[in-house]
């Protein structure tokens, strides 16, 4: 009798789970049916939105891109039919209003309106709340503690560090100008910037450049860059929880492990030596750098960073600070590779103003303006950030009357708008004197935005400007870039602009700095 009823109560536990699990699983096909059918209403009101602004034709499911190194191409392409603004579609469920005319660009620019709450979304966990994702009045506050870390008198000491640091890459490059085959340059110039920041933003000797084997912090922000991306890309992954269970998912939270264990070690060591510092232990540096005013930042209130903001605008800064000048010098060596009449210019220039010295000073960033001139059409050519995000608070209204509401995305191709046939005349074409102060006047400040424009601007663009003028100059008083013919980069649009397939070139020793010797 009693194996009678424990089998009947073991029937009606059965019974009651496959309930439960059917209930369950009802539960789920509503939640996945309402969650479909928002995101639908949501596809239908974009769609309603975008009928003022017509645009190229799109995939149901992929949207308009496939990161095979020609979406830039299609970018400019598309931006020759409607060479103002015209829809993007990332997906089924998510699209921008991408505009590449200054017209546009300007009205969304002159605002401090927020970066999209969706790609940027997605960097948050590795670089926290900093200066580049946060808004409101916790940006503004940041933006004013963290503006005297870029003023010239505390920028003039890092010349020299940054000179330092180019010196060591271009010494390891003697093995590759005797062999005389190419290389992918993007790998060392990383390197090279990296240990910049190092030493002037943090005082750190990294010794990045010379240590043996694969930099794990370089590895750590190139897998970082690439997994936001594909999670951007993935519409799946916009879930927490399905990006959390898979493999990319596990790749990107090791990454960011490893990027914060290195950011905190720079922290740690630095209140160290503001401790020893304060107690006389240590003699006291000669200038103050980037961290030393981040830690001693206080507002009206007397209220500092917190542990987890100064983190934050350490990662950042970290990220900004050397992977974008990377991108940047990276594809400036390849531009003055192809186009050796003016890489000889720079170079007749830069021995001029250089003469015997092995380094620059400050004074000397002023003295090479046709060499800055070529910088600057690279970065036309080559934006290291190709576009940037906002989402709209409030209705905007651009210069054509067309409209849109708050809420909706709109992005900013850098790319394409440093492209637009309507602005430049032979867009494609690399002309250095396009920045002579007769033309710039003719044309808008916002034709020309490499480091966006605004009051969000690139807080750090004086530094990048300045690192590359002296990567530039060193790197030419030192070798001949060449063109490597059977290397010839695709664009890969990522957090920064990369190659899909490296940026290799050749290099030779310049026969001026082989005389000096």
């Amino acid at each position: 009798m009693e194996l009678y009823e424990h089998g009947q109560n073991l029937k009606h536990l059965y019974v009651d789970s496959v309930h439960l699990y059917y209930l369950a699983a009802l539960l789920a096909l509503v939640f996945v049916c309402f969650k479909f059918a928002k995101l639908m209403i949501s596809r239908a009101q974009q769609i309603k939105v975008l009928e003022a602004f017509p645009g190229p034709p799109t995939h149901w499911l992929f949207g308009h891109f496939k990161q095979d190194g020609t979406d830039l191409d299609k970018v400019v392409k598309w931006g020759e039919k409607y060479p103002q603004v015209f829809p993007m579609w990332f997906g089924p469920f998510t699209s921008f209003l991408n505009i590449h005319h200054p017209s546009y660009v300007k009205t969304i620019l002159a605002t401090t309106e927020p970066k999209d709450d969706i790609a940027y979304r997605f960097l948050i966990p590795w670089i926290g709340n900093g200066l580049l994702v946060s808004q409101g009045q916790k940006w503004f506050r940041h933006r004013r503690l963290l503006t005297p870390g870029f003023h010239y008198d505390v920028l003039k000491p890092y010349v020299k560090l940054i000179a330092d640091s180019t010196k060591t890459m271009l010494d390891k490059w003697e093995t590759h100008a005797k062999t005389e085959k190419s290389f992918d340059v993007f790998g060392s110039v990383s390197l090279m910037t990296l240990d910049s920041i190092m030493k002037c933003a943090f005082s750190c000797n990294s010794n990045c450049q010379t240590e043996s084997g694969t930099n794990a912090y370089i590895k750590a922000v190139y897998d970082l860059c690439t997994l936001v991306n594909t999670r951007f890309r993935i519409f799946p992954y916009h879930s927490e929880i399905l990006f959390h269970l898979s493999p990319h998912g596990y790749q990107f939270r090791k990454a960011c492990q490893l990027a914060h264990r290195h950011t905190e070690e720079v922290i740690k060591k630095r209140k160290e030596a503001l401790k020893n510092q304060k107690e006389d232990l240590i003699p006291k540096k000669r200038y103050l750098d980037f961290l030393d005013i981040l830690l001693c930042a206080s507002d009206e209130n007397q209220q500092g960073l917190s542990d987890e903001d100064l983190r934050a605008e350490v990662d950042t800064f970290m990220f900004e600070g050397h992977d974008t000048t990377a991108s940047g010098i990276s594809w400036i060596f390849y531009t003055l590779a192809c186009h050796s009449e003016h890489q000889q210019k720079c170079r007749e220039e830069i021995l001029q103003v250089l003469g015997d010295k092995d380094t620059m000073d400050w004074e000397d960033l002023a003295k090479i303006p046709y060499t800055s001139m070529c910088i600057k059409e690279s970065l036309r050519l080559y934006p290291p950030v190709p576009g940037i995000s906002r989402k709209l608070t409030k209705p905007m209204m651009f210069s054509d009357g067309r409209s849109v509401p708050a809420g909706f995305l709109v992005s900013v191709s850098i790319f394409g708008l440093h492209r637009n046939a309507t602005v430049w005349e032979n867009p494609n074409m690399f002309d250095p004197l396009r920045y002579l102060p007769e033309n710039t006047a003719k044309r808008s400040p916002h034709a020309f935005v490499p480091f966006s424009a605004g009051p969000r601007n690139c807080i750090g663009q004086t530094f990048a400007m300045n690192e590359m003028k002296v990567a530039v100059a060193l790197t030419l008083r030192r070798y001949e870039l060449i063109k490597d013919p059977y290397h010839t980069p695709k664009m890969l649009p990522r957090l920064v602009l990369r190659s899909l397939n490296g940026i290799y070139l050749k290099i030779r020793p310049n026969f001026f700095f082989l005389l000096a010797c």
